[in-house]
């Protein structure tokens, strides 16, 4: 990819933003090298590594790695054999640290079953250096100092030093606060040379004795060290020197201990540089909320809403844009300030950061292709000294362009053809369209010509575009509108502006006939564009609208079918619970009549009582499934059938047909089985129509109109009491025939007919719902009911 191309599209702004999320010297280095590429494989496992990022960052807020310095200097210097201060060996166990903190990081990833694409194979190649990490570690604080615990003999060198500071301090303040304290010039005591002094004044010099290590710039105070005090001094600074000998001979021992790692240690900083790297691309897409694009196969682009990443993501205006599928050339015509450029070079960046493993910001669902190079040519390139005119200029850089350009290059020009006489310069715009054309480059140019709209009509495989312009508000939207060319407002905005109506209309014919039907014919275009995506939107609510209802009528019907299934097995767990009570019950009265057929012997056998009742015993066995006892349609039509002597019944205990002989008492009557007279529950038999004799079948025609129940119910002139049970009858008839709604009609009068209805309605179990009938078809004077 060429380089001047980065520069022209702003890709190196946008590593520097991504830059200001790096933490470790490596991964600025990987920050620094990035590039767009071609190789597919290559780009897809950048984007793969940018994907889990990405998740990280939304699951757990990132990878954990702190700021690490480059320490590779530092490796070539164990190398060659020099040893390292404390600070470097610092900044080497803070990269041993680090590669366990990460490793632990991912091993619980993973353990939460966490699924990534790439960057569990980055942990693979990580080296765990334990007991170098642990000894660093305790020799060294994080500031580079040498710990006392880095040996045995610099804690007990250093402990020497501590008691005798401690005894100078003490030889030293009862001097500062004893009686020789009127000879000092303040009563402090403080260093000269490493060695502890106190000020003195000149003309006392000879009170303490010792040594003058220094004086004040006006000569009133000596810094003396007194006689008493330079032995203990002395002994200080043995115990210092010894103490810098330990630490020189632990770091060099430390650093010999890199030597056999320094290989591991190294990669290992460069795999954490590729983690930091892979968290600040999560970082900056969060920022921009971008998106992993997908790689098109079919090398066409789609990028949706898209933004630039180096404006305002807040007011910036997101675009479709869309090249390669159905068109690769994109002709954007239309005034200055539309935002012509700024789309010109966000497909262009786009299309480098996601060739760079970078998230664009983006829709979901955003494709991109891959193409050897990208060529650009925007903005103003007027050289002084080459003496190149504007012109000049963009067509040194569109020659250079053309001898480069192939069907995987993606060119960028902005107002193609500029700058020269308008004639020509179209004409020339259009040439260079069609060679680009002839090579079956992917190219998306502005223009301001007008020739080169109907250039977008007759072209296959390309397309016009245009920015739109509000012209109520006499500014751009900033929307970049696919397949409608842009037009000249002069007209409407000097209208808007002031300018008198005669002076416009001279204008208009004056103007070219034809440029005239154009425009209007953008102008139709626009309104029906307009149109349509008003019309879109509306239909994409509905749409949204039914899938939401469908996922929640089948979110409704799988909780109906799984409370079904659990209501089911608990019926079907009951029902063998008391089929198992059952046989067990039978089991025994079949027993009890063995014993007594055993008994009998040659008696005659079992009476016939005897078995009617074992049979009553079995027949008891059997449970009512269901209580109908408050279903007042069921009750309502019981009492329509009255049972009288002379009547046929079942007797469900026995099975066996029977004639009713008389009533017994209030639920029992006699009935004749057979030979026998027996007494027998109402609720145990029932009504069955007499035995025929055979006779010659006759088929009767019978009118519908005999059981048809009607959808409406008048009750107009009726009297109160007499309506409201017309109207419980009603109802339950509609009930039976299954009628999901009825009419009501009450008439509106005094109302006192519709107050009593609408009571008794509230109160009706099987009533879901009424209300008054629509204006058209009673208003008031009539209520339709809805059923359960």
């Amino acid at each position: 990819m060429n380089a001047r191309i980065l520069t022209t599209l702003g890709f190196d702004k946008v590593k520097q933003m991504l830059a200001q999320y790096i933490v470790t010297a490596q991964g600025l280095e990987e920050v620094e090298q990035l590039a767009p590429i071609n190789d597919a494989l290559t780009i897809q496992a950048w984007l793969e590594e940018t994907e889990d990022g990405l998740k990280i960052q939304r699951l757990r807020g990132g990878i954990p790695i702190p700021k690490l310095e480059n320490i590779r200097p530092h490796m070539k210097r164990i190398e060659i054999g020099a040893d390292l201060n404390g600070l470097e060996l610092a900044q080497v166990g803070r990269v041993l640290s680090t590669t366990s903190e990460v490793i632990r990081f991912f091993n619980d990833l993973e353990d939460s079953e966490i699924e990534l694409l790439r960057l569990y194979s980055w942990i693979e190649q990580l080296v765990v250096l334990p007991e170098l990490s642990r000894r660093l570690k305790e020799s060294i604080d994080e500031d580079g100092r040498v710990t006392d615990e880095a040996s045995e003999d610099l804690k007990i060198i250093r402990n020497n030093i501590r008691k005798s500071e401690q005894t100078i301090r003490e030889q030293l303040d009862g001097i500062v606060r004893g009686k020789n304290a009127k000879y000092l010039s303040d009563s402090i005591v403080t260093m000269r040379n490493e060695r502890y002094v106190i000020p003195v004044k000149q003309e006392y010099k000879s009170v303490f004795g010792g040594v003058v290590h220094d004086q004040s710039s006006s000569g009133q105070t000596l810094f003396i060290e007194p006689k008493q005090i330079v032995e203990l001094n002395n002994r200080l600074r043995q115990h210092q020197i010894a103490e810098r000998n330990e630490i020189e001979r632990i770091l060099s021992e430390l650093s010999a201990e890199l030597v056999p790692h320094r290989n591991d240690i190294l990669h290992n900083a460069y795999v954490i540089g590729k983690f930091d790297f892979a968290n600040a691309k999560a970082r900056f897409g969060k920022e921009l909320k971008a998106v992993v694009p997908e790689i098109s196969k079919e090398n066409d682009i789609y990028f949706k809403q898209a933004r630039h990443p180096l404006l305002d993501q807040e007011k910036a205006v997101p675009n479709d844009i869309m090249i390669g599928q159905d068109y690769q050339a994109i002709v954007i015509t239309g005034p200055n300030t539309g935002g012509k450029t700024i789309t010109l070079k966000t497909l262009g960046l786009l299309q480098l950061m996601g060739q760079s493993g970078l998230p664009i910001p983006a829709g979901e669902e955003s494709r991109m292709g891959i193409f050897d190079e990208v060529f650009a040519d925007i903005g103003d390139e007027q050289s002084i000294e080459q003496s190149l005119s504007t012109f000049s200029s963009h067509m040194t850089n569109i020659v250079s362009v053309l001898e480069k350009v192939d069907n995987h290059s993606l060119v960028l020009f902005d107002e193609l053809g500029a700058g020269t006489d308008p004639q020509e310069g179209a004409a020339l715009a259009i040439s260079i369209l069609d060679a680009l054309g002839s090579k079956s480059a992917y190219v998306m140019a502005t223009t301001h010509y007008p020739e080169l709209k109907v250039y977008g009509y007759n072209r296959a495989g390309t397309i016009n575009a245009s920015m739109e312009f509000d012209v109520d508000t006499l500014s751009p939207t900033y929307r970049l509108l696919i397949g409608v060319p842009g037009r000249s407002n002069a007209f409407e905005i000097s209208k808007r502006l002031g300018l008198d109506q005669t002076i416009i209309d001279e204008a208009k014919h004056i103007m070219d006939g034809e440029s005239q039907d154009l425009n209007e014919m953008i102008a139709d275009l626009e309104n029906r564009r307009k149109m349509a995506e008003t019309e879109y939107l509306e239909v994409r609510h509905y749409v949204d609208e039914s899938e939401r209802l469908y996922k929640e009528l089948k979110e409704a019907y799988a909780y109906f079918f799984d409370e079904r299934e659990k209501e089911m097995a608990k019926a079907r767990k009951k029902a063998n619970h008391l089929v198992s009570e059952a046989e067990e019950q039978a089991a025994d009265i079949i027993s009890d009549i063995r014993k007594m057929q055993l008994t009998s012997g040659n008696q005659g056998g079992v009476k016939e009582h005897q078995l009617i009742d074992a049979k009553t015993k079995l027949s008891q066995l059997h449970q009512e499934e269901t209580r109908l006892e408050k279903n007042k349609v069921l009750k309502k039509a019981k009492e329509q059938k009255q049972l009288k002597a002379g009547d046929e019944v079942i007797v469900n205990t026995y099975g066996q047909r029977g004639t009713l002989i008389r009533k017994t008492s209030a639920q029992e009557w006699q009935v004749q089985l057979g030979i026998l007279k027996m007494a027998v529950n109402e609720s145990d038999m029932t009504p069955v129509a007499p035995e025929k004799e055979p006779k010659q079948r006759v088929t009767a025609v019978r009118s519908s109109q005999s059981s048809h129940v009607p959808n409406q119910l008048d009750l107009r002139g009726k009297r109160y009491e007499e309506a409201l049970a017309e109207v419980d009858q009603y109802l339950d008839a509609a009930i039976l025939a299954g009628y999901p709604q009825v009419t009501i009609v009450h008439g509106k009068g005094t109302g006192a007919l519709r107050t009593g209805i609408t009571e008794y309605l509230k109160n009706h179990r099987s009533v879901s719902g009424f209300e008054f009938a629509p204006g058209n078809q009673g208003g008031n004077g009539a209520t339709i009911v809805k059923f359960k």
